[in-house]
């Protein structure tokens, strides 16, 4: 049965902004796509998903629905505009509009090289992965959300968004450009009830992770857990205050945050900027 407006049940922290009930999440048929779609599904969510490998999304389906929720497979290839529209329109057919997108997938190079030693051809395909997909499924549910005055939009970041490195150059590129766009659903829609957030799930062992020579020997990792209780978090909207800010699972404790998302807005916090190097900084 679609999901109505009707349907949505109040946020516990904003009665005027309602929990989400329709929810599609890219890169879900394994690792943290996986892992979020369940969880969202033991909330009673509505689920769309999609990834490029349709077999395995229907085992996550099968998991969904049998963790409560209702869930409809939608293959899609991110970097395609006609496929992510079309696998839109195949969630909105189902449950009705989305209300909350999780920019989950993405991939990363595959040697740990510096910037002059990477493939050009890969290392574009990584910014089309984890840049253009998550640009692609905002820009097509965003309409919908900024006319029904509510949505919310999570995008799957990094800490290699926030600081340099001598590897994964394309990564880092993308997910601070990520960032960015997570500014730019804020700035633009925020006035109309749609949150965004970035969110770094920290280091969960996945398949990924695991093929990463900077994690070899890592036996240290983060419960998937810390990662999906904060995206249940948003889809409740117990953390709309902390819209356009960054967080890390793992690290951060959200209810801690809370209280200070008044002050995190004055200071222009948890957000991608130029820092001054003073009062004479004309940029400053």
């Amino acid at each position: 049965m679609p999901a109505t407006e009707e349907s949505s049940a109040e946020s516990p922290s904003n009665p005027a902004s309602p929990a989400s009930v329709v929810a599609l999440v890219t890169g879900a048929s394994r690792g943290i796509g996986r892992e979020v779609a369940v969880a969202l599904a033991r909330e009673g969510l509505a689920l769309g998903l999609t990834a490029r490998d349709g077999d395995a999304l229907a085992k996550v389906r099968e998991e969904c629905v049998a963790a409560g929720g209702q869930a409809v497979v939608a293959v899609a290839d991110v970097t395609s505009r006609a496929e992510v529209d079309a696998a839109v329109e195949a969630v909105r057919s189902a449950f009705g509009p989305v209300d909350l997108l999780v920019n989950n997938a993405g991939r990363i190079e595959s040697r740990e090289v510096p910037l002059w030693e990477s493939d050009p051809e890969e290392w574009w395909a990584v910014v089309e992965a984890d840049l253009r997909g998550p640009y692609l499924f905002a820009r097509a549910v965003l309409p919908e959300m900024v006319a029904r005055g509510h949505g919310r939009v999570v995008n799957v970041t990094s800490g290699a968004a926030i600081r340099d490195s001598v590897i994964y150059s394309a990564y880092g590129a993308a997910k601070a450009g990520l960032l960015r766009l997570t500014g730019s659903i804020v700035a633009a829609a925020g006035e109309a009830g749609v949150t965004a957030f970035d969110i770094s799930p920290g280091h969960i062992e996945t398949d990924m992770t695991r093929s990463m020579e900077m994690h070899r020997g890592r036996t240290s990792w983060t419960p998937s857990e810390a990662f999906t209780d904060v995206v249940v978090k948003v889809a409740q909207g117990r953390l709309d205050p902390l819209s356009g800010r960054y967080l890390r699972a793992g690290t951060d404790d959200v209810e801690a945050l809370l209280p200070a998302a008044a002050e995190l807005s004055r200071l222009d916090a948890r957000t991608l900027r130029l820092r001054s190097y003073g009062p004479a900084d004309p940029l400053g």
